[in-house]
């Protein structure tokens, strides 16, 4: 078996923490690695079955976050168990929808991209 789980670089990873608990429900999984410099080094993060792992910049070693000036490279997909719902929570914390929620042929979905800059769509 194969997982594929994304690692993202945010400009501020407590911050994230708390958004992505506020909108996703994720949870941290174990503790954040916290480096001598107060950046988080690491933190993983479950949003249902989900693993999604996360850090500060680094740019010493070239990890940045999004450039929010440009358009979005990677979108990340994820299924959930009510859209709207999703999507709301989205917006009464601070994005604007790009499109959605709306039905399509593969059920209900939106599109936003997060106050970290990463693109998201969610479907149920």
């Amino acid at each position: 078996m194969s997982y594929l789980t994304p690692y993202l670089c945010v400009a501020d990873s407590r911050a994230a923490i708390d958004w992505y608990g506020a909108v996703f429900q994720a949870t941290v999984k174990g503790k954040p690695y916290v480096m001598e410099d107060g950046r988080i080094g690491h933190v993983e993060l479950i949003i249902g079955d989900a693993l999604l792992m996360m850090a500060d910049p680094f740019p010493e070693v070239d990890v940045e976050p999004p450039d929010s000036s440009r358009g979005s490279a990677v979108t990340l997909h994820l299924e959930v168990a009510d859209c709207d719902a999703v999507a709301e929570s989205a917006v009464r914390n601070g994005v604007q929808l790009d499109r959605g929620p709306e039905s399509t042929s593969h059920g209900r979905s939106a599109t936003f991209r997060d106050p970290f800059g990463h693109r998201w769509i969610v479907n149920s």
